[in-house]
């Protein structure tokens, strides 16, 4: 059974910062790609970023490019996303998924992290 774990959400200010963790198990992790995605409060979820097998296959959604690197631990099974110069707009439910980014919607999800950018 696929399990997916998120945690580090929370409040933080405008320009602050934050680390996600995703936690998986019930999977080979190493081989598969892993996506973020995220859903503010009454829009759609919004993909940000996938890496594949290795943190040298990234990708990024253009609104969070350079601010949200994506990467993962393979030996701890680890999915993290270290969120930087955060900005009101960023707030949303931040959940990690089990695939790359056109295939993360087919796959297992976690219960999500929320993250709140406010002053």
């Amino acid at each position: 059974q696929v399990q997916l774990v998120e945690s580090g959400g929370g409040l933080v200010q405008p320009g602050g910062s934050l680390r996600l963790s995703c936690a998986a198990s019930g999977i080979t992790f190493s081989s598969d790609a892993m996506t973020w995605a995220r859903q503010a409060p009454g829009k759609g979820l919004e993909w940000i970023a996938s890496v594949g097998s290795s943190n040298d296959d990234t990708q990024y959604a253009d609104s969070v490019k350079g601010r949200l690197p994506i990467s993962k631990n393979n030996a701890k099974k680890t999915l993290f996303v270290e969120m930087s110069s955060l900005k009101p707009e960023d707030t949303a439910v931040y959940y990690c998924f089990v695939g790359g980014r056109l295939t993360y919607g087919q796959g297992a999800r976690g219960q999500g992290t929320q993250v709140t950018v406010s002053s």
